[in-house]
């Protein structure tokens, strides 16, 4: 570790309820430890031996010792990071337990330093990259790392460092965004960033842009950017820019702005992802394709998108009209995680459990630091007309997963309360509904796959909540586009009346089919009492 802001932390050192065990990784601004829970005690982000992991990677940053500059610097790093946490909760993006303060006047270089518990991955993007990835696992890792984006950017969040070190794998092979320490929010088009980036992955508008008190002006487009630069080199093992070292590409960067050089895409990308990669690698930034279009295109190039249609084949096999997503790259990088790789985010995504596996709402919806499950998601859904906390994670991920915008937490809680009045335990035979969505088995065996994929066999009752409030979530998604537009009444409405029988009928209808009013009625009661007033 001879970098100079390293943090040396000797083997057995403990902080919290944490032993760290050996060095994972370094940079400039810290170093992440592997280190294992040693019992009792919490620590002060409100974590406790019951919901903290065995192992996990401790980020030590030096925030106690230095000199003022650097100690403004880095607090305003740190500040970054737990703000980001502790207003997002997604799955593509790594998870922070708690965050502790060094209290040893022993050790100076310890003393006071700022210490993030994140979730250990296995390996990095860059180590993987090092390694050589199998190609049949080159698609789908750049699908999640677009769904990392697209999260982010939802939220109002620009990452500000996309680059392969700050991608970290999990042990079922799928990806994670980590590192947000240049991350920034927006305000309106615009967030501002610390003038700190990898030239590599800095797109040209960034390379001379003015730097003032706040930092520099950043969009969301320099994450289009550099993930059109990351791409390049997962798909093909080469920069899109010539250059034999980051200087020389920093400059071909400049020049490609100027209209005085070319990229040079390898003629080996397939057509699909050529395409791709030149509308993120656009010399105006206002010419870089979106986020929502290129998650859209990404997926269809990855194969981890359905073609329009696909999904309403199938259905008209099912029975009834009513009523699952792990993309996992398929490999793990044994290699040490790049240091600074580590940010921090929310719950791993892991698979949906089988369908017949008991859940307890308190096991699935358990949230890191300050944030609580009976405010997650206070802006977009009240915290006091009764909507379950335990289920409120649930309501406002499945909600955020979707991007149509009529797809909101309000509307799927209010929905929840119509179907069930949220009891998890709900059984209807005679009309083989289950569950707190009311499923009928054989067709939430089309949404339980978060995928896009049925599952293999028809699920089994009882369907606990972690499986059947994102997989309503996912069908609703499917329902807003393919209602006719210009139908009367609140769309979000229409969506519910379609869930309970199917867009065709609606659209037949031309609105509400009237079998289904006094259902909707109730869905528009408790839609208004679940949004928040400045929200409806």
């Amino acid at each position: 570790m001879s970098e100079p802001y390293a943090v040396p932390v000797p083997r057995g050192y403990r902080v919290g309820v944490w032993e760290v065990r050996r060095p994972i990784a370094t940079g400039a601004f810290g170093s992440v430890y592997e280190a294992r829970r040693t019992g009792a005690g919490g620590g002060a982000g409100g974590g406790t031996p019951s919901d903290l992991p065995r192992t996990a990677a401790l980020k030590f940053l030096p925030t106690g010792t230095g000199t003022p500059r650097r100690l403004a610097h880095l607090r305003e790093l740190v500040e970054r990071e737990v703000t980001l946490h502790r207003r997002l909760r997604r799955p593509r993006l790594i998870r922070m337990y708690e965050t502790l303060t060094v209290d040893d006047p022993d050790h100076p270089a310890l003393d006071g330093a700022t210490v993030l518990v994140l979730e250990k991955a296995e390996g990095s993007l860059a180590a993987l990259l090092a390694a050589g990835p199998r190609p049949a696992a080159k698609d789908a890792l750049l699908a999640q790392i677009c769904e990392g984006l697209a999260q982010l950017h939802r939220a109002g969040w620009v990452h500000g460092d996309l680059k392969p070190a700050n991608v970290l794998l999990m042990r079922d092979g799928s990806a994670r965004l980590a590192d947000f320490n240049m991350a920034a929010e927006l305000e309106g088009t615009h967030a501002y960033s610390p003038a700190f980036s990898t030239p590599d992955y800095t797109p040209p508008e960034l390379l001379w842009s003015e730097v003032g008190e706040r930092g520099r002006q950043i969009r969301p487009s320099a994450d289009i950017w550099a993930f059109g630069v990351l791409a390049h080199l997962t798909l093909t093992g080469a920069f899109p820019l010539p250059g034999g070292t980051p200087t020389a590409r920093r400059d071909a960067a400049v020049a490609y702005a100027r209209g005085t050089a070319q990229l040079t895409l390898s003629p080996g990308l397939p057509c699909a992802w050529r395409e791709i990669l030149q509308e993120c690698l656009t010399r105006a930034h206002a010419d870089r394709i979106g986020t929502e279009a290129l998650l859209r295109r990404v997926g269809a190039a990855a194969g981890t998108a359905r073609p329009p249609g696909v999904r309403r084949l199938r259905l008209r096999g099912a029975a009834r009209g009513r009523r699952g997503r792990l993309l996992t790259g398929g490999v793990l990088a044994g290699a040490a995680v790049a240091a600074l790789g580590y940010g921090i985010g929310a719950l791993a995504h892991d698979p949906p459990p089988a369908a017949n596996t008991t859940l307890r709402p308190e096991d699935t919806a358990a949230l890191p630091g300050a944030v609580a499950p009976a405010t997650y998601g206070a802006p977009e859904l009240r915290t006091d007309q009764g909507v379950p906390p335990s289920y409120r994670p649930l309501i406002v991920d499945a909600a955020h997963a979707c991007p149509n915008p009529d797809v909101t937490p309000a509307l799927i809680a209010a929905m929840l309360k119509a179907e069930s009045d949220f009891d998890p335990n709900l059984s209807d035979p005679a009309k083989d509904e289950y569950g707190i969505a009311r499923w009928t088995p054989r067709v939430l065996r089309w949404w339980i796959r978060s995928d896009g994929q049925p599952a293999a066999t028809i699920p089994r009752p009882p369907f606990p909540a972690a499986v059947s409030v994102p997989a309503m979530g996912r069908y609703l998604c499917f329902i807003a586009p393919n209602l006719k537009p210009g139908l009367p009444g609140d769309k979000r409405v229409l969506i519910a009346a379609a869930y309970r029988t199917s867009f065709r009928k609606v659209n037949g209808a031309g609105g509400v089919p009237p079998k289904y009013r006094d259902y909707c009625a109730r869905v528009a009661h408790y839609l208004k009492e679940y949004t928040p007033p400045g929200r409806r």
